[in-house]
């Protein structure tokens, strides 16, 4: 069975992810990679693209980027140019709404004469050669007749650090992106990308000969819960270990150590912003730094999992596996010495599919170490949860006053109103995409049930308190 995409961008980034991992599994990608377009892209007749020679041209950008990109660019997300080619220039256009009054008030506000009038209909023509795309004659017109026409990828980026290049390709503005990954899931024609380590992923697994050389696990997401719909998550977790794992850890169960130490750390600062998600830590740092000292001095679950598989098991490598883009960002920037690779969902779906394993047929794994708490971290208002969860077990006396954003645009409205004093809050929430991390760019799917599956799946955990599943694994101090 073919697994489920939401678009086909993410088909084929999937299929040339699942092509290289195949060829680099078997060591044959050296002869192999000239004909891998080919075989992705068979012809004669082109299905995306122009031409059929197009279509190959991207997927040969698409191999670059899936064996880990360019070097000399620092951000996890780079832009394909040869497939920036088909949306419009964009910026402000005159619509069919513009009557041709009389009264021109777009002209007069245009400072730069970039507004003229056509003879016959009198309506009103942006020159783009001199529009600036300011804005001051939309809001002059009383008709609404002038509207921005964004590209995708620039509507979808809250932080406006994508802007058109002389080329008219996207261009970002790395010391403006926080890595949310949303042009990624955004773009219609696939023209962006995050870089993939995919590779590194075989080697660790190859090079540790069947587990003889070091024991290499597995830390999965848990919105892990509400993907790879065709088959149960204890086939999920079965189909991981048959890749080469040891064991596959919940992310989960840092979640529930962050949630536990995070109380204290609110009870003793009295404000707390939370650090699980690398996207609104990054975002909190360049666009409010005011804030930036009350981010939890706690690592990311991740992060923190993965350290105690470390001091555990000290020779081990370490996997994350989860929906994020700003996941690989922290990584390499912060978490090297805990995780050795970030993939993504898709990225496990093409490593599976790469090995030919069919999840349907196999048995299923238990994935039982976390709470119910430390697996809602996975949905906006989940970490609040677990915090008020956390201080009750504690017994502390701190009157807790939550709240909690998703989406950088919420974010943003958010902290603003904290900022202003409009909001009494001592415990901020944030989460950089829609849904929290189930609305991650490399979910595989981002259906409304995503919600109901993270909370049924909490439901299932052995422990019921954050405590116990602390205790089990790990002793609290």
């Amino acid at each position: 069975m073919e697994p489920k995409f939401d678009t086909n961008v993410q088909e084929l980034k999937y299929k040339v992810l699942k092509e290289v991992a195949r060829s680099y599994w078997d060591g044959t990608l050296t002869e192999d990679y000239n004909e891998i377009p080919k075989k992705i892209v068979p012809g004669p007749k082109p299905s995306m693209r122009c031409c059929i020679y197009k279509e190959r041209a991207i997927v040969l950008e698409r191999m670059k980027l899936a064996l880990g990109g360019n070097k000399n660019i620092d951000n996890v997300v780079e832009v394909i140019n040869i497939a920036c080619d088909e949306c419009p220039l964009g910026g402000y256009e005159v619509t069919n709404r513009c009557r041709g009054c009389i009264a021109h008030r777009c002209e007069k506000a245009c400072r730069l004469h970039a507004i003229s009038f056509d003879e016959k209909t009198r309506q009103a023509r942006i020159d783009k050669t001199k529009c600036v795309n300011c804005g001051m004659c939309a809001r002059a017109c009383q008709y609404d007749a002038i509207a921005n026409f964004l590209r995708p990828c620039e509507q979808s980026c809250k932080v406006k650090a994508i802007s058109m290049g002389e080329d008219y390709a996207a261009k970002i503005d790395d010391s403006k992106c926080v890595q949310c990954g949303a042009c990624v899931y955004q773009c219609p024609f696939g023209a962006i990308m995050d870089k993939s380590y995919i590779t590194k992923a075989i080697d660790i697994l190859k090079n540790s000969e069947n587990l003889t050389k070091y024991p290499v696990f597995a830390i999965v997401a848990p919105s892990i819960s509400s993907q790879f719909k065709y088959a149960t998550l204890g086939q999920v977790i079965t189909a991981i270990k048959k890749l080469g794992f040891q064991d596959v850890i919940e992310a989960a169960l840092g979640a529930d150590m962050v949630a536990y130490h995070e109380a204290k750390e609110l009870v003793d600062k009295g404000f707390v912003c939370t650090s699980c998600c690398p996207t609104f830590v990054t975002y909190v740092q360049k666009y409010f730094p005011k804030y930036a000292d009350k981010i939890s001095h706690q690592l990311s679950p991740m992060a923190t999992i993965a350290k105690w598989v470390k001091e555990e098991h000290p020779d081990a490598k370490v996997m994350f596996i989860g929906p994020c883009v700003s996941k690989k960002k922290e990584t390499i920037d912060k978490v090297s010495d805990y995780v050795d690779v970030t993939l993504t969902f898709e990225e496990l779906q093409a490593l599976i599919d790469s090995r030919s394993i069919d999840m349907t047929t196999l048995e299923e794994s238990p994935l039982d170490n976390a709470s119910y708490f430390g697996r809602i971290f996975a949905r906006a208002g989940g970490v609040k949860d677990a915090i008020i969860e956390a201080l009750k077990e504690q017994n502390a006396n701190f009157e807790l006053k939550p709240i909690n954003f998703d989406g950088l645009e919420n974010v943003k409205n958010g902290l603003n109103q904290v900022s202003r004093g409009q909001l009494d809050v001592n415990f901020v929430e944030g989460m950089g995409c829609i849904g929290g991390c189930i609305g991650g760019p490399c979910c595989l799917t981002h259906e409304m049930r995503d919600k109901n599956d993270v909370d049924k799946y909490g439901k299932l955990a052995k422990e019921k308190t954050i405590e116990q599943a602390i205790e089990i694994f790990s002793p609290i101090k």
